[in-house]
């Protein structure tokens, strides 16, 4: 076989070998045959996104016939880029995960519907036109709930249901949006939807405007990729799925999943041409997201909980990307490979950190190496020096500057706070997680348990799991065990590799570059003070919160339950005396209002919260923490102001 006709023959095996997998699940006696090959059947996907990066740029397309309508194919410089990101973790996660559920009871449904996500994660990224994404983003979504909800508890159930309603409500919107694009290029399957010239030429004939047109569309897009991709108040679903979500599922969530709406922003927004009005909402949502996650984050107990608001967080720099992308498109080059290197460097190093974690759930006695080698994605997430973070934050500074004038002058140093909220956010994790490790370790020598981190209790005040508490199930399997010996391989090796492609990734992430050397990448070094700054901020401010947890503050007195807004929603008819219509819109929401106390209880706590507070003198802390949040709402509204 010619090494020229690999990738084309790999390029139908990317969907087909998940896929086939997937099918395998209804017959009991293959059950076995999908649990022993599901790990692995992101391999060709991978493979082909090597050969496309490594190998001589050549066109590749394929079809897939169906009873309606062929599926087709097509790998550009975005799609191979998302291709490596979603193929690694889909590999990573699946390896960690035959470990992982080696004594678990259900893991022939957990590997049928993982491998049924990844057949619709990786046939999104190499689709070529809109039909054939759509088919493989609504596959991906409606999979993803059987990951969401493996371990059956009232906790997964629930999110489950919220996860559910977002996603039809996403797809309703995703909908709209596509039909009002097919109704201009004629129909769903028409050949004017195809991306790259024949979806730019459809969305040149369309009629602009603020209210109608191009404009409506725009938005309707937006807010229907919107919702996979975690932005405020849409992001609801990401901090309840994280905790309860079997580990690897997390990771891919995480790292892989909730790109999907940004790549859908970028195949199908039109970043040709200036939608003013549109990415300038974009930015402003996008820092908005950047800011409400750090905050939100910063008050939780669950280390997975965490990293879920950080993702929020993160995501919302990557919409700030996209919406210079609209509003400026002449920054296009710059700004399109900044968005494209910050979701590979989030993605590696988010998926390396939730791994982490379930290996310091199997191997708490190893807390120490554990959290130094976690380090190493936390500070790439930071953007500290010398980090893939460094790069993907200096090219989107330089996108920034193309867009100039007052936006410039505003949210250039509000990335620089918020980069520094970022580190906070990561010692956050580092202490919630150790103190995880300890009770674990504790609890296996038949120790007392360890003293509970600044904010542990506040998790047992408002009906949250405690910091130490485990919602994605008991832990299965083998003992948990003391030494290297007994170390399961099977999950560090994967997680290892993450932290290893998330360390080299200054490395390797100006190979993905459409053409080398035509867009200068920041050095690592470049920005030094920059990048210093923030990061080294953080870190003091999270430092001094542990070592003088009542001069600095407690997070207890501001705690924020997973879920923020939709809880809140959920609260404000029964507040406002309007029994019935909390009561609709608690079931219209998954009934999640049977686990949130009453108004009554609700006054209580919040007086018990202030009592907390002036005897904790948590003043500085309260104000540090929603000033962080109020001052970039100000910066974002004086920038609308003056326009």
């Amino acid at each position: 076989m010619s090494a020229a006709l690999l990738p084309e023959l790999l390029l139908p095996g990317v969907v087909l070998l998940p896929a086939a997998l997937a099918a395998l699940w209804p017959v009991p006696a293959l059950r076995g045959t999908l649990v022993r090959l599901a790990p692995w059947a992101a391999a060709p996907a991978f493979l082909l996104a090597l050969f496309a990066l490594l190998g001589e740029p050549v066109p590749l397309s394929a079809e897939l016939p169906t009873a309606a309508t062929g599926l087709v194919f097509a790998l550009d410089a975005t799609g191979t880029a998302f291709l490596l990101l979603t193929a690694l973790l889909w590999l990573m996660a699946g390896v960690f995960a035959r470990r992982y559920h080696a004594g678990d009871p259900e893991r022939d449904r957990f590997f049928g519907f993982f491998a049924l996500t990844m057949a619709g994660n990786l046939g999104l990224t190499v689709a070529a036109e809109a039909l054939t994404f759509y088919v493989f983003f609504a596959t991906m979504t409606f999979s993803a709930y059987g990951l969401v909800v493996h371990v059956r508890s009232d906790e997964a159930l629930r999110a489950g249901r919220v996860y559910i309603v977002l996603a039809l409500v996403g797809e309703i919107l995703l909908l709209a949006g596509l039909m009002m694009l097919g109704s201009e290029a004629g129909g769903l399957g028409a050949p004017g939807l195809g991306f790259g010239a024949e979806l730019a030429e459809t969305w040149s004939g369309m009629e602009p405007g603020i209210l109608g047109g191009q404009a409506l569309v725009a938005s309707l897009l937006v807010a229907g990729f919107g919702v996979k991709a975690g932005l405020v108040p849409l992001h609801v679903w990401l901090p309840l799925a994280h905790p309860v979500a079997p580990t690897a599922a997390s990771a891919l969530l995480s790292g892989a999943m909730i790109k999907a709406g940004l790549l859908g922003w970028l195949r199908f927004l039109p970043i040709h041409l200036s939608l003013p009005e549109v990415g300038g909402a974009l930015m402003v949502v996008g820092t908005v997201t950047a800011f409400y996650g750090i905050v939100a984050g910063l008050a939780q107990t669950d280390p997975k909980t965490v990293l879920a608001y950080s993702s929020v967080s993160q995501m919302g720099t990557m919409a700030l990307g996209t919406g210079i992308l609209l509003r400026t498109p002449g920054a296009a080059p710059v700004a399109l490979m900044a968005v494209v290197l910050y979701a590979l460097h989030h993605g590696v190093a988010k998926g390396a950190l939730f791994l982490g974690v379930g290996v310091g759930d199997r191997a708490p006695s190893l807390r120490t190496p554990l959290l130094a080698a976690t380090l190493l994605p936390a500070l790439a997430l930071a953007g500290a020096p010398f980090t893939s973070g460094v790069l993907a934050k200096g090219l989107l500074k330089e996108g920034l500057a193309e867009v100039g004038g007052r936006w410039y002058a505003m949210l250039d140093p509000l990335l620089l706070l918020a980069a520094g909220g970022t580190t906070l956010l990561m010692v956050r994790f580092a202490v919630v997680w150790a103190y995880r490790m300890s009770e674990a370790r504790n609890e296996d020598r038949g120790a007392p348990p360890p003293e509970k981190p600044p904010g542990a209790d506040a998790g047992g005040a408002t009906g949250a799991a405690p910091a130490g508490a485990r919602k994605d199930g008991p832990s299965r399997g083998p003992g948990r065990p003391d030494g290297l010996g007994g170390l399961p391989w099977g999950l560090v090796l994967p997680w290892g590799a993450l932290i290893l492609a998330g360390t080299l990734a200054p490395l390797w992430l100006p190979i993905l570059e459409p053409t080398p050397g035509a867009l200068p990448l920041p050095g690592w070094t470049q920005g030094l003070p920059s990048a210093v700054l923030p990061v080294a901020m953080g870190a003091a401010l999270g430092l001094a919160m542990i070592w003088r947890p009542r001069i600095v503050g407690r997070l207890a007195g501001l705690h924020i339950p997973p879920g923020d807004l939709l809880i809140a929603v959920v609260r404000l008819p029964g507040l406002l005396g309007i029994p019935r219509g909390r009561k609709a819109l608690a079931g219209l929401l998954g009934r999640a209002a049977r686990t949130l106390p009453s108004p009554a209880s609700l006054g209580i706590r919040l007086t018990g919260f202030l009592e907390r507070g002036a005897r904790l003198d948590l003043q500085w802390v309260r104000g540090f923490s929603l000033g962080f949040l109020l001052l970039g709402l100000a910066a974002l509204l004086t920038i609308v102001s003056l326009g």
